[in-house]
């Protein structure tokens, strides 16, 4: 039992579950777990309450839609206190996807996905340098996802 959430086994079962296959009725997912899709219910709302449970997300072959290019894009900050300004400023570029504060040589790491390498051009020139405070950022392409997984919360 994880004491810090107040999780029991059901919990992280529910979750470990719905983060394989968010579709799952509850009915159908009560079935697996030998309780009731009401008890399914009130767990997932419960979860939710307490922020464990963020919603579901489509999982779309970005390809498919015309997204050829995911970057990955090291940033170094003029000043370490302007990380929430900056953070700010990414969030408002549809392209960046992703943002983490990061220890090591790069101040921030963003994913960024576009149509082609013209937009990324455009996102890291004409976008990117112009928010005051990035000093300067280095770019990775990513040839190729091998895979993407989520955690697994029960072992």
């Amino acid at each position: 039992m994880n004491n810090k959430l107040n999780l029991d086994k059901l919990d992280l079962q529910i979750i470990q579950h719905m983060m394989e296959d968010a579709e799952i009725s509850y009915a159908d997912l009560g079935k697996k777990l030998f309780v009731s899709g009401g008890t399914i219910h009130v767990r997932i709302k419960k979860l939710q309450k307490d922020g464990i449970v963020k919603g579901t997300k489509l999982n779309a072959d970005l390809k498919l839609l015309g997204y050829d290019v995911i970057a990955f894009i090291g940033i170094y900050l003029k000043e370490s206190s302007l990380y929430d300004s900056v953070a700010k400023e990414l969030y408002k570029l549809k392209e960046v996807v992703r943002l983490n504060y990061t220890t090591g040589n790069y101040s921030m790491f963003a994913e960024i996905i576009c149509k082609d390498i013209s937009e990324l051009r455009t996102v890291l020139h004409e976008k990117l340098q112009k928010i005051k405070g990035i000093e300067r950022t280095e770019t990775l392409i990513s040839l190729d996802e091998s895979f993407s997984r989520n955690v697994r919360v029960l072992e």
